[in-house]
């Protein structure tokens, strides 16, 4: 069935026609149910706030959306979607039951007991999906590996820009290193027009580093570019000018010239990849997010010692950094960094190859083709590969039956996006045949808070088992293979704001803190958060225009902070969700005091053969420094604060000046 489903698939072509034209859309009757609902924002003003800064879409009235209308051209975007496939396809399209469907969806995320993406709640239904056909923006993961640099070094790097510029998180590797000679420049130079486009950007950078590989040499023309400061529309943003992509190819020029005549190192695949994260970012394009997976030599390691490497200290920052760690190492060098430096995390690629859930009956190596993980290292993913994340919140359900509704759209909102074809065939090739999704469980500490784990058991695996019934009667539905993976841990980050509950596995630092979040002086927004009496200062660095906004938040007396939560259960409580929820990976930070940190290299002996990836934070809750994210306070100063704010209004909202802000990747935004 499932050749059959691959060959229909590639036969028709699997691309669906942009502009969408198969509109699917909510009754009237059904929407007016819930434009006079005031959502249950989490953490009072914080929620509703992050939603309107980051998530809600400028109207042509000139307003911000409010929540149903964003949940509005959410869900009709996915139906959309689904309709268009199954009319190309004939393969019998319900009207009723879409329409049944698409509520119950609707019902779900309007409540927050779902969530998709940040980057499906800013772009889904938008022009940028529905006509444009940018399905990549969608996308939260990715990997790129370097392995074949010599086929086309420059193309690799390219489309690592691009998957950045797009707003997805990129991991990459060093495998590269070593396989293919830097060369000199042709003397004759060319001139290249670099347009005012993520294209020509993109290309600009592939044609610079295929120079030193044997490729025409090119000076860049930036006069195309637009002015720093001018609006990014399609994305949001504002432009940063030409400067820091000039900059940027100053920089990989440095870089390549220093290896001429030498094989390419790890530390020049390293320096480029970070210097166009630093590109991206300082570009004003997108926040950029990567992690670098490499195999524990001293050049590796030592890529973030700043005392070794101070020329990194620039752009080191961009990546976070992973060793490839195989079963059965000797973990006491690595784990003395890990303990000194935060860094490097642990990806053990054998348990992703050979596991789903690892547990004792499911080693399978059906994803024996996976070569790393994104980011956060929540998915495992092959060259190429993309995936997209749905959040399921067990702590705003009723109970489990309620939580097993929940399993249905949310996968049905993964699986519709898979439908959608890159604009990069050869990840084009690996998602057909893998259709690889990542359902993730948030709030996880605060369910724990009112549930025992024996609860979160039973709910995880009835959730997984059904998720995978649901994956055999859709994907016959939609007449594409079932999805070798489906089920993950991420971290979250925003989405976890907007539904009120602590972010993946994690524990909160303490039950009470002030949240600070930085914005733009001008922001009309800022008139309302002054209304209702929110601290506002300046920032301490204010090189923008910028300002403090402080907010109140109130996890809970029921959960536990990290104070209380040892780097073992972490540990365990990460492993448990691994074997009992997540056919991907767990996305887990593993937060150590200075007694811990000694003990990281027996941990690592312990959970090598339960986890297919890990990082490790010092925990710095006694670190005082001015206008910190996140500052611990008591009830009774939390108590205090709330009274002197009244409850925000944002009804008469003119709209943010989305213009000015940075969108969202991987749902952690700069605010």
């Amino acid at each position: 069935m499932v050749i059959d489903h691959l060959f229909l698939s590639l036969f028709l072509g699997g691309s669906m026609k942009f502009p969408i034209e198969q509109k699917f859309t909510l009754t009237e009757n059904f929407i007016d149910k819930y434009k006079v609902i005031k959502p249950d924002f989490g953490f009072g003003g914080l929620g509703e706030f992050v939603f309107l800064r980051t998530y809600s879409r400028l109207k042509e009235n000139g307003k911000n959306e409010s929540w149903w209308e964003t949940v509005r051209r959410v869900v009709e975007g996915i139906y959309s979607i689904q309709k268009q496939h199954i009319e190309d396809y004939n393969l019998g399209w319900n009207q009723m039951k879409a329409q049944k469907s698409a509520q119950e969806m609707y019902d779900r995320i309007f409540n927050f007991k779902m969530l998709g993406s940040g980057r499906s709640l800013w772009a889904m239904g938008s022009p940028v999906i529905m006509d444009k056909g940018l399905s990549a923006s969608l996308y939260n993961c990715s990997f790129i590996s370097t392995e074949k640099i010599n086929e086309n070094p420059g193309a690799i790097f390219s489309n690592i820009m691009d998957f950045l510029m797009l707003g997805v998180g990129v991991g990459s590797d060093l495998r590269g290193a070593n396989k293919i000679i830097v060369k000199e420049q042709k003397e004759k130079e060319n001139i290249y027009i670099i347009s005012d486009d993520r294209e020509g950007w993109i290309k600009s950078v592939e044609l610079l580093i295929n120079s030193f590989f044997g490729g025409e040499r090119y000076s860049f023309d930036y006069s195309l570019i637009r002015k720093e400061g001018e609006p990014i529309k399609t994305f949001g943003g504002v432009s940063g000018g030409y400067k820091p992509l000039e900059k940027l190819h100053q920089k990989i020029k440095e870089t390549l010239e220093n290896n001429i005549n030498k094989a390419i190192t790890e530390t020049s695949i390293a320096n480029i990849i970070n210097l166009i994260g630093q590109c991206v970012v300082s570009g004003n394009v997108r926040r950029s997010a990567e992690v670098l997976l490499g195999e524990p030599t001293e050049e590796f390691l030592n890529l973030k010692d700043y005392k070794i490497n101070p020329d990194r200290k620039e752009f080191g920052w961009a990546s976070n950094n992973s060793i490839f760690a195989d079963i059965g190492m000797d973990f006491s060098f690595v784990a003395d960094k890990t303990k000194n430096m935060g860094e490097p995390g642990y990806i053990f690629l054998e348990n992703m190859q050979k596991y789903g859930r690892i547990n004792d009956t499911e080693e399978n190596w059906k994803d024996k083709r996976v070569m790393g993980g994104n980011p956060c290292l929540e998915i495992t993913l092959e060259n190429g590969e993309l995936c997209n994340l749905v959040e399921i919140i067990p702590s705003n359900h009723l109970d489990i039956e309620d939580f097993k509704k929940t399993i249905k759209y949310a996968y049905l909102f993964a699986k519709t996006i898979t439908l959608l074809n890159t604009h990069w065939p050869e990840t084009n090739k690996v998602m057909l045949r893998n259709r690889r999704i990542g359902l993730s469980i948030t709030g996880i500490a605060t369910f724990l808070g009112n549930h025992n784990i024996s609860e979160l058991k039973e709910w995880m695996e009835s959730g997984y088992n059904l998720a995978k019934d649901y994956d055999k009667i859709y994907s016959d539905w939609f007449a594409i293979p079932e999805s070798i993976k489906i089920s993950t841990i991420k971290p979250s980050g925003t989405l976890s704001l907007l539904a009120g509950v602590t972010p993946g596995l994690h524990f909160p630092q303490s039950n009470y803190y002030i949240r600070r979040v930085r914005i733009r002086k001008n922001m009309p927004i800022i008139d309302i958060l002054k209304n209702s009496g929110y601290k506002i200062e300046p920032a301490n660095e204010d090189t923008l225009g910028t300002v403090v906004v402080e907010f109140p938040v109130a996890i809970g007396d029921s959960i536990r902070t990290l104070k209380e939560v040892s780097m073992w259960e972490q540990l365990n409580l990460a492993a448990f969700c691994q074997k009992y929820w997540s056919d991907n990976a767990v996305s887990i930070t593993v937060s150590f005091n200075e007694n811990e940190g000694k003990q990281i290299k027996n941990a690592l002996d312990y959970y090598q053969f339960k986890l297919k990836g890990v990082s490790f934070l010092p925990n710095s809750t006694n670190e005082i420094y001015p206008q910190m994210p996140y500052e611990e306070i008591s009830k009774s100063e939390y108590e205090k604060a709330i009274k002197e704010i009244k409850p925000i209004d944002f009804s008469k909202m003119v709209g943010i000046d989305s213009e000015n802000e940075k969108y969202c990747n991987n749902d952690v935004c700069i605010l």
